[in-house]
């Protein structure tokens, strides 16, 4: 009872961190205003807990219970958001982890590994362009000395915001378990609260520059135009062919054109594909379909067209044993993701994972709808810290 009150208390303390007052999303985007109150919020609940918590030098953090050793078990999730984001991706899994340990001690429970809440950085790539950020430096996945050089909107450079360096954060662990809500309707239509992830599939950011000549938006013939937003129209609508032909995923979400004035037709347009598929083959095809298609239009409008891979994840299974052990003995159904995740960043770097899911009615995420129920979310909890209390106990 004690860690059901426990989560609801923490839930409504972190409720209006970071929202927005018109569209009841939320922006906390990493190293901002938002995001360092919640990193402070996560520090005085460790401490609240007589956790010790350790920060490496990107920003990561883990609340320890029990001194770092080999064999330790990590747990927790990521505290940032997307642009007018929800509440629930990402904070979900850090509150759920600090309420487990609570219900886990309830119990009586007493660790023979140690056992971390941890709140990787940058998990959604929201204000420097690449996803997994923090958790993948902290393996080593990503080099300091590329990261630092990424500036964000603003033109802030990573390496201006944080120190960096090397991180020795995840020496030791053994194992992940990341809890989070379902970004998607599987468990809906599977009727429970609580399901396992199988694994992630493959999915990247590809930048699109497409260059053509300004001119004037009245006086220039439709047929003397060089214009590169057409050529960009034909990409979206590409994408959304493609993605529909083939059963995938593809999304241009965000788009910067310059000079962006009413009455001139522009100069450039910048465009970011985000594409999922199914397997790694499934989703180079896919992105190499938008791609033949959008040089095409490129040809006949006089525009030039670079594409650039930002950042590409293969598809990750997570560890088979260990999701087979949890999905038996929770009764949980087992489903993919077609989300990144920190886990799959951890699963691949050799530390053995698996994610919990927590039921959304809607299936709606990356929007202010996003949601999830209190009774599923402490359906979560106790799930995991069933989970836990069998890795560690």
């Amino acid at each position: 009872m004690a860690a059901a009150v426990d989560f609801e208390r923490m839930w409504h303390d972190l409720e209006p961190i970071g929202r927005s007052a018109s569209s009841g999303g939320y922006n906390r985007l990493p190293w901002l205003a938002a995001e360092l109150e919640l990193r402070d919020w996560f520090r005085e609940a460790a401490t609240a807990r007589g956790l010790e918590v350790e920060e490496d030098p990107f920003g990561n953090l883990v609340a320890w219970w029990g001194p770092r050793a080999d064999g330790a078990v990590l747990t927790g999730s990521h505290l940032d958001s997307v642009l007018d984001g929800g509440a629930f991706d990402g904070p979900l899994g850090v509150v759920s982890a600090f309420a487990a340990l609570d219900l886990m001690r309830e119990r009586g429970v007493a660790p023979t590994r140690p056992l971390g809440v941890a709140a990787f950085v940058e998990e959604e790539g929201s204000r420097f362009g690449r996803a997994c950020l923090g958790s993948r430096l902290a393996t080593g996945a990503a080099a300091w000395e590329h990261a630092r050089e990424l500036t964000d909107r603003d033109g802030v450079r990573l390496g201006d915001v944080i120190e960096g360096g090397t991180s020795t954060l995840l020496t030791g662990v053994d194992t992940y378990v990341e809890l989070h809500v379902e970004q998607g309707r599987g468990l809906v239509d599977c009727d429970a609260a609580v399901g396992v992830g199988s694994g992630i599939w493959p999915h990247g950011r590809f930048r699109y520059d497409v260059t053509g000549r300004a001119d004037h938006a009245g006086t220039t013939r439709m047929e003397d135009r060089a214009d590169p937003m057409l050529t960009y129209a034909t990409a979206a609508l590409a994408a959304n062919k493609q993605a529909r032909l083939a059963g995938q995923r593809a999304t241009f979400g965000r788009v910067e054109v310059r000079p962006n004035g009413t009455n001139a037709v522009p100069s450039a347009v910048t465009a970011w594909l985000d594409a999922r598929a199914e397997s790694d083959r499934a989703l180079a095809d896919l992105v190499a379909a938008i791609e033949r298609q959008t040089c095409d239009r490129a040809g006949r409008d006089g525009t030039a067209v670079t594409v650039t891979a930002e950042s590409v994840s293969g598809k990750v299974t997570f560890d088979v044993p260990l999701r087979d052990e949890l999905a038996g003995a929770l009764g949980a159904p087992v489903l993919p993701t077609q989300a990144g995740h920190d886990a799959g960043v951890l699963q691949e770097a050799g530390i053995r994972s698996a994610m919990l899911f927590v039921r959304n009615p809607t299936g709606v995420s990356h929007s202010p709808a996003e949601t999830a129920g209190v009774a599923d979310c402490l359906a979560g909890v106790a799930a995991l810290a069933d989970v836990l209390t069998g890795l560690v106990g």
